[in-house]
């Protein structure tokens, strides 16, 4: 079942454990690609009265924020390092500042199409990173904005579970003072296909 908005409307955290276990979806001339979500991370929200200082929107609503700030079921697209895409999900109500970095699925559809647009025969290495996820599912900077209820781009529950969830600090966030250290990244455990251990 393909999620509704009403399913992005949730705090950043309680959204980023929900997804754990779903598929994301995209649909392109090409073909369909899917994997399964096995990690991703929480940001903008509060943890112990602290403001999370490791999330993009905590210097306020800029023209690279501002989507994050609007209704939860859209997406937030950036880059890294100047070249790599990553994928966020808003969560919430206009007004509010939670996001989901997705950061690893597990190949379950389209897997030839996956390795011909990473030019990558390891299915392991395909989308076992937020950067290498995007390229494998062919998501660029286009689709900042674009409506995760659509067709092009979403989330489906296939009941495949129950899935147990680890949850540990999220990583790469070392600059921020209090956000280092938020509990707010989410793993399916054991997963083979998550992206730092």
């Amino acid at each position: 079942m393909k999620w509704k908005r009403e399913d992005y409307l949730s705090d950043a955290v309680t959204v980023a454990r929900s997804l754990i276990g779903k598929v994301l979806v995209r649909k392109s001339e090409e073909g369909i690609t899917a994997g399964r979500i096995v990690e991703c991370e929480a940001y903008g929200e509060t943890f112990e009265g602290h403001q999370d200082d490791g999330a993009h929107v905590f210097k306020g609503l800029t023209p690279r924020t501002k989507i994050i700030f609007g209704e939860g079921g859209h997406a937030y697209i950036y880059l890294i390092y100047g070249m790599y895409c990553c994928l966020n999900m808003v969560c919430g109500h206009e007004g509010e500042t939670g996001s989901v970095l997705i950061r690893a699925l597990e190949p379950l559809e389209g897997i030839d199409l996956m390795k011909k647009r990473r030019h990558q025969e390891k299915l392991k290495l395909l989308t076992s990173g937020p950067g290498r996820l995007t390229m494998a599912m062919a998501i660029d900077k286009s689709f900042y904005g674009i409506d995760l209820t659509g067709d092009t781009l979403y989330v489906e529950d296939r009941e495949d579970g129950p899935f147990e969830i680890e949850v540990t600090k999220r990583v790469n966030i070392d600059y921020a003072a209090y956000g280092k250290d938020f509990p707010w990244r989410f793993t399916l455990k054991g997963n083979p296909y998550i992206s730092k251990k």
